[in-house]
């Protein structure tokens, strides 16, 4: 299989419950009104965009998100906002998770003094397992992949009479999951206010690091709207061995990828896409890649590092996910009719999230040590 796929978007909106909740839902003034609430910081690059070969880099740092170091607190707390206020006596949550949504959902959960059960999948990091329970959650190490864990977290869920907040959406599970999409567009909302301290410069190529798909279907969907037909290009990004979109675009159907989930961007390590992310991804996506870890270990490091007046940003394995897929862009030779479908020059203003922080300390001070 390659290593990318150049699509022909239709830029159709699908019609449906999800694209009428996240027209419908604005999750911008419940998040004003959380106590600990303030927007993330979004970054200029300018010598790493020097090095990279482009005009630009904007980089939003969603590390400093509702103090749990990731964006995923966005879409846990709309969710659980949602359901409890059609059904206050909902008295546990459920989800499957590699570490930040189930974390999100335990705070979520336990500001509104519920309690919350987190399924995680093999080979989860102690770190994000004991940070997820600091929140107060039960969690459970089902030994199995991640689409496993999804669905022994579907099947506790309907014999204990648990609400199910997943980020995945599949038939017959669809409401949920889009209001946790619903929630994530907050930060795209922040982002637009934003871009007035830059002097509103056109951004040309978004980059969205990819697992179930959810949340670069929400960014999709909010630049699609914001800006109609003079939308950006879209690139999504996921792991080498885990690469659900990447194999569902060259299968032309939502798909389960044969490989071998071997990654260290464990918030990117899933399988079968979204069912409702890909309908949004497929129509709008210009181009899809899968990338070696190495990319995302670099760019780590080159972000921890910073040259002249660049911040430091703390950014974790699957955070760098979108830059990293930008270096590989304008670094790797066999990206060269990727960069020419895309329109890639020394003049494009890109953007890209840093989604999490360090959320594995010990691996992440393993990766940005100095050689």
């Amino acid at each position: 299989m390659l290593d990318y796929f150049l699509n022909q978007p239709t830029n159709i909106i699908p019609k449906g419950l999800t694209t009428s909740i996240l027209e419908n839902e604005d999750a911008f003034p419940f998040h004003k009104s959380l106590s600990n609430y303030k927007p993330t910081p979004l970054y200029r690059l300018t010598d790493l965009a020097n090095s990279y070969g482009v005009g630009s880099i904007f980089i939003k740092d969603e590390s400093h998100r509702l103090g749990l170091n990731a964006f995923k607190g966005l879409g846990a707390s709309f969710a659980v906002h949602k359901v409890l206020g059609k059904n206050p006596n909902v008295t546990t949550f459920c989800t499957a998770t590699d570490g930040n949504h189930g974390r999100a959902l335990a705070w979520a959960a336990s500001t509104k003094g519920k309690n919350a059960v987190v399924y995680v999948p093999k080979n989860t990091a102690k770190e994000r397992i004991d940070s997820i329970a600091s929140e107060g959650a039960t969690v459970v190490d089902t030994g199995e992949n991640y689409d496993d864990t999804c669905e022994i977290a579907k099947i506790s869920a309907i014999k204990n009479n648990w609400t199910l907040v997943q980020d995945c959406a599949w038939e017959g599970y669809e409401e949920i999951p889009a209001y946790v999409m619903a929630g994530y567009l907050t930060k795209f909302e922040e982002i637009e206010m934003q871009w007035k301290e830059f002097d509103y410069p056109k951004i040309n190529l978004v980059l969205f690091q990819a697992g179930v798909g959810s949340w670069a279907a929400s960014g999709i969907w909010h630049f699609v709207n914001q800006h109609r037909r003079d939308r950006p290009k879209f690139v999504i990004v996921e792991p080498y061995n885990a690469h659900g979109i990447l194999s569902s675009f060259h299968e032309g159907k939502r798909v389960r990828p044969e490989c071998n989930f071997d990654t260290i961007m464990a918030g990117l390590n899933c399988g079968l896409p979204s069912m409702t992310a890909w309908e949004i991804i497929r129509n709008f996506t210009d181009v899809c890649i899968r990338i070696k870890d190495e990319y995302a270990k670099e760019v780590m490091r080159e972000l921890y590092h910073p040259s002249n007046d660049d911040p430091r940003i703390i950014s974790g394995e699957s955070g760098v996910g979108g830059l990293a897929g930008l270096k590989y862009l304008m670094t790797n030779p066999q990206a060269e009719p990727l960069k020419q479908h895309l329109g890639i020059t020394a003049n494009t203003n890109v953007l890209v999230v840093s989604t999490e922080g360090a959320t594995d300390k010990e691996m992440f001070q393993k990766i940005v040590r100095k050689i």
